[in-house]
Parts: structure tokens; C-alpha cells; sequence
């Protein structure tokens, strides 16, 4: 029997369940320097957190955080936030970061974290000071009733367009065929513009000449699951 897909079980949740508990999260996230502790205070303000006035791209969910430390170590000249919910998953993330750290060297010092909800992104960041956003293999919520809780529905990219840039970024990558296709329904109806769709990244060399796998995508792939990827842009309103 094939491994069940993050995207397609609540194999998300169970793990999550696991990592909740995990003795002394709580506190090393809370104690860790890398961790911005009142995010809201910094709102319009994130360039002054890195000491330097660069692009800030986010991603949403980062798990593990092994994509975004990646980014940041190709990207010195861009500013990076993980932002995570579960300190216990967070927790995991500032492990691997010391690790590398101790065994490489290497600071990150382009990189922070938060420990909040996504639901909450337009308290942290102030309109247009983030320049692109990146969402990997997100939790599906595969009941109906629960589709607003996808970070590609039309609620979530409504709080997106509050805080990108003009012609800012989404790129959101699944191998989840029917949140894909739910994804491009919901850009379509919210008037963003699909700026590039493939239903299999993987077998795309254009594409994947610098694409960074996360933890997930690797998995999958190795199973040959066929990997979905899309970028779409910020729409262009007029003014009321």
C-alpha cells in the first residue's frame, strides 16, 4: 500500500497531535533569539529586525524549515520569515538550524521565524512589505466544510493581497491533485493572475533548474507522485 500524501490524509494531524507535546518547545521557542517574539509590534517595520533593507519573502507553513533555509543560504541579499503555528514543529526547525550551524558554520542571519497563525497575517505585516509568499504541500482540510480554512482559498489570498507588494508573488506546491485544482478555481475567482501552472514540476527542466524541495516533496516525488506548482501575481485593483 502506497505511504499516505500529507495532502491527502490527516497524516498532517496526527503528527502534529505527536509534536505538540514535546517536552521544553515551548520554552526554547520562546528563548530563542531567531524567533520574533511580538510580531505584531513590528508590523511596517521588518527591515529594522534583519539590520537591512532587502526583499522579504515568507513561507507559510514551513514545517521542518528545511526549504526555507535553503532559500536563505542561496539568498543572502533577501530577507526570510518561516512562520510555523505548532512550537513543537518549530521547535524541530531551530534544531536543525543549530545543527547546521555548528556543523557548517553558517549564521542565517537572513532568516527569522514566527510562531502564529496565518490567519493572523495582516496584524504582523503592514500592506505591501512582503514581496512573495511561498506555501508547501499545506494542510489540505479535505472536508468541504473546512475549505476556508485552505491557505489557497479565496478568504487566505484576500489577507495575501493586503500585505504584498504591488505585483508580489504566491507560489504553492502540492501533489495533492484536487487542492490543486480547487487552488486555480479560487485565483480565478479572486482575480489574481495564474502566472505559471504545471501539474508535474518534476519532469519540467526549465522548472526545475533552481527549485528547492522541501521535506515533502522529496518524499513524494521518490514515490513518483507527480508534483503541482503554481505562481500566481497580486491583482491590480482600482482604486475606489
Amino acid at each position: 500500500m502506497m505511504p499516505k500524501s500529507k495532502g491527502q490524509t490527516d497524516e498532517k494531524g496526527d503528527i502534529t497531535m505527536r509534536l505538540r507535546n514535546i517536552p521544553g518547545a515551548d520554552e526554547a521557542v520562546s528563548a530563542s533569539p531567531w524567533v520574533i517574539q511580538d510580531p505584531a509590534a513590528k508590523k511596517g517595520h521588518w527591515n529594522e529586525v534583519f539590520g537591512k533593507e532587502q526583499p522579504l519573502y515568507i513561507e507559510v507553513g514551513m514545517g521542518k524549515g528545511q526549504f526555507i533555509t535553503e532559500l536563505s543560504r542561496r539568498n543572502p541579499e533577501i530577507n526570510y520569515i518561516g512562520i510555523e503555528r505548532y512550537t513543537s514543529v518549530l521547535y524541530r526547525a531551530l534544531q536543525k538550524r543549530e545543527l547546521l550551524t555548528e556543523e557548517c558554520g553558517e549564521e542565517f542571519p537572513n532568516l527569522r521565524y514566527l510562531c502564529i497563525d496565518a490567519k493572523d497575517l495582516p496584524e504582523i505585516f503592514g500592506k505591501g512589505e512582503v514581496d512573495r509568499i511561498y506555501l508547501n504541500f499545506s494542510d489540505p482540510w479535505p472536508k468541504e466544510r473546512h475549505a476556508r480554512r485552505r491557505l489557497t482559498s479565496r478568504e487566505f489570498l484576500a489577507r495575501y493581497e493586503e500585505i504584498l507588494a504591488d505585483d508580489g508573488l504566491v507560489e504553492f506546491k502540492t501533489d495533492n491533485r484536487s487542492i490543486f485544482d480547487f487552488s486555480l478555481e479560487e485565483v480565478k475567482e479572486s482575480g489574481w493572475e495564474l502566472l505559471l501552472c504545471t501539474y508535474d514540476l518534476h519532469h519540467d527542466k526549465e522548472l526545475m533548474e533552481g527549485n528547492v524541495m522541501t521535506e515533502y516533496e522529496r518524499k513524494f516525488s521518490n514515490l513518483r507522485n507527480p508534483i503541482h506548482k503554481l505562481v500566481i501575481r497580486k491583482p491590480k485593483r482600482e482604486a475606489k
